[in-house]
């Protein structure tokens, strides 16, 4: 029979960490070349290969033998930075069966990037491949910089990153001509086509009605912006850009912005001149709000790869800071409020993505061992002790259940379980002022109870 103790009851100001230590912590293995990680709204992992196929990742760590998508056959896959690269599931998914991809092909002897819809069979597992709509197709002078990137923003449009075009120091000067879509992020309307094509474009992107830009263009002025993201509380958009020869830069753009945004290359790589012929003013620029160097800050870095905003529950500490990697270095990263870089690691060599599960917990692929990794903290926390009387807690032996019974004051919908170290245990739902939660299966130890939306913790041991 459990014994529990309800040790004290405290108010503190949670959230407060002193510390962050990312770890990663194996999840899975058995993958070809891993290069993006998304979930479709169920607690399901998609796992996008660059070879052409993407795999379903089981919550208990197997791997579907069937894959859910086969492009192999229509992929080109000739150059390190070609292949199935993006994957977005329409946010509608669950009654639309809707998803799209960007890949690379060859049509008529030529490299081009397309951006495709799909839906899934009548077997969520597997999904129709006669459905294939070409959405765009972009052409590609080298097999470089692609991009790749897809994401549907808390508006409901896709949105698409494309590379500069390749080569280096972008010889065309592709980014800041807005009569191409390279170097570009791209916003498009999927659900009202319009015009003869298979998307509408979005009444107030901010190159609508301008003859000299295309209608598809959101920003501009991106080198290689490999991995963006939305940050699921807020809207704010995310881009991690590859850089040329010295600094790699992170952008941000409030979920308000107008779109329009000149990020600057190839006038600038980072907040460094790189090559400012028949540029624009500078105050006319959008600058990132972090950046690193390739030789400073310890190991070697030459490749950033974009990540997210941890809105996760299971690790408070990184609550609100912006989770990225370094291909080079295979080290984790993290923005904070300050804009100041941490890094971690390093870890196995490759880091190519990050994804977010259902519960917005984060996961890493590693091309090089073929393996999805699990994004945690390894930080304890830390709290700030205050006597509170006005919550009941109930401890059953015979049932070993914990009753609660929370203040009105408290206005909280549910109550998170932690262990000592910070790890999510179990969430349970708080009605009319009272929940209930088993410590049948916990282990002897110090646990932590949370409410959301409030800062009182109750303080728990199990022996």
């Amino acid at each position: 029979m459990k014994v529990f103790t309800l040790l004290l009851l405290c108010s503190f100001s949670f959230l407060q960490a002193q510390n962050i230590d990312i770890d990663l912590e194996l999840f899975a293995a058995g993958f070809e070349n891993p290069v993006e990680i998304k979930n479709a709204g169920d607690n399901r992992l998609f796992i996008v290969q660059q070879g052409g196929l993407i795999r379903i990742l089981n919550t208990d760590g197997s791997i579907n033998e069937d894959p859910f998508l086969d492009l192999t056959n229509i992929i080109t896959d000739q150059g390190f930075e070609q292949g199935l690269l993006g994957l977005a599931f329409h946010p509608n998914y669950t009654n639309n069966g809707e998803f799209f991809v960007n890949y690379t092909e060859t049509l008529n002897g030529d490299d081009v990037t397309t951006i495709a819809r799909f839906t899934v069979s009548d077997n969520q597992d597997i999904a129709n491949l006669n459905s294939l709509t070409k959405l765009i197709t972009i052409p590609q002078p080298f097999s470089n910089h692609n991009g790749g990137c897809l994401q549907f923003g808390p508006d409901g449009f896709l949105y698409i990153s494309s590379g500069d075009g390749g080569s280096g120091g972008d010889p065309g000067n592709r980014s800041q001509n807005l009569g191409t879509l390279l170097g570009k992020l791209l916003r498009i309307d999927v659900d009202n086509p319009e015009g003869g094509l298979n998307y509408g474009i979005p009444d107030d992107n901010p190159f609508v009605g301008n003859p000299d830009a295309l209608d598809e263009i959101w920003a501009y002025g991106l080198r290689n912006p490999w991995k963006f993201s939305f940050d699921s509380e807020n809207g704010d958009l995310w881009i991690g850009d590859v850089g040329q020869g010295e600094v790699e830069e992170i952008n941000r753009a409030s979920q308000t912005s107008p779109g329009g945004e000149n990020y600057g290359w190839r006038c600038y790589e980072g907040s460094q001149i790189f090559n400012n012929a028949n540029c624009p003013d500078e105050d006319t620029l959008t600058f990132p709000i972090a950046e690193y160097t390739h030789s400073g800050n310890g190991a070697f870095k030459c490749s950033i790869t974009g990540g997210y905003v941890y809105r996760g529950r299971a690790y408070p500490n990184m609550v609100g800071t912006y989770v990225f990697a370094d291909y080079c270095s295979s080290e984790m990263a993290i923005v904070d409020n300050t804009n100041t870089i941490s890094y971690f690691g390093p870890f196995d060599a490759g880091i190519t993505s990050l994804g977010e599960d259902i519960n917005s917990e984060l996961y890493a692929a590693i091309p090089g061992t073929g393996s999805i990794y699990r994004v945690v903290d390894n930080s304890v926390l830390s709290t700030e002790e205050n006597q509170l009387d006005d919550f009941q807690v109930f401890y059953n032996s015979t049932t070993s259940m914990v009753d609660v019974f929370f203040p009105a004051f408290a206005k909280a919908e549910q109550l998170n379980l932690y262990d000592i170290s910070g790890k999510l245990i179990q969430n349970v739902p708080i009605q009319n002022n009272r929940t209930s939660f088993s410590v049948a299966q916990l282990s002897s130890g110090i646990y932590i109870a949370t409410m959301s939306s409030s800062p009182q913790i109750i303080k728990l041991i199990v022996h």
